[in-house]
């Protein structure tokens, strides 16, 4: 059986990695019952309206969810800030060398593309927002990169309701 094309997506890759690890640092970390299941549905919820989207057959639908996924994956960013902020701890600098060592991650999907290469979480749990927050980061940069090339798509070849009305226009053209 193929695989869903959105699977081959790095946006999607990524964003499997951030639930996952989002899950094990809640566990770890996040005693707050609430802000737990806050943090752990923003982060499935990324991963899940980018399938969904992708799934859809309507593109202004598919861009539609990109935003929602672009929120929720946004709402987990300041989550993780807020998590080193109240316990005192840093937000790592993007040009701190640990940063940058983080940014060098490549996520690839590994033969089922179901298990990406997901990096260990780090002990350290400044160490573990830091990371998260950049591969954060990126993520919002590739959903960004993704919803604006959709967009330019749907600007020069229409949206799937306007293209059925064009092939009806066409098909009562012919009788």
């Amino acid at each position: 059986m193929t695989q869903a094309g959105y699977k081959y997506l790095k946006s999607y890759q990524l964003s499997v990695i951030i639930y996952d690890l989002t899950v094990e640092f809640c566990k770890k970390w996040v005693f707050s019952l609430r802000t737990r299941s806050q943090m752990e549905q923003a982060a499935r919820s990324g991963k899940q309206n980018i399938a969904e989207g992708y799934l859809e057959k309507s593109l202004k639908g598919y861009i539609y969810l990109l935003g929602i996924t672009y929120a929720s994956l946004g709402e987990l960013l300041e989550d993780y800030e807020d998590f080193l902020r109240q316990r005192g701890l840093v937000i790592w600098d993007k040009d701190d060398p640990r940063v940058k060592k983080f940014r060098e991650f490549r996520v690839f999907g590994v033969e089922s593309l179901n298990s990406p290469n997901t990096p260990k979480l780090p002990s350290d749990s400044e160490e573990a927002a830091n990371m998260l927050i950049t591969f954060l980061h990126l993520a919002l940069f590739l959903l960004f990169k993704q919803g604006s090339a959709l967009e330019e798509k749907f600007v020069k070849e229409g949206g799937f309701t306007e293209n059925l009305f064009k092939r009806r226009l066409e098909e009562r053209k012919k009788r």
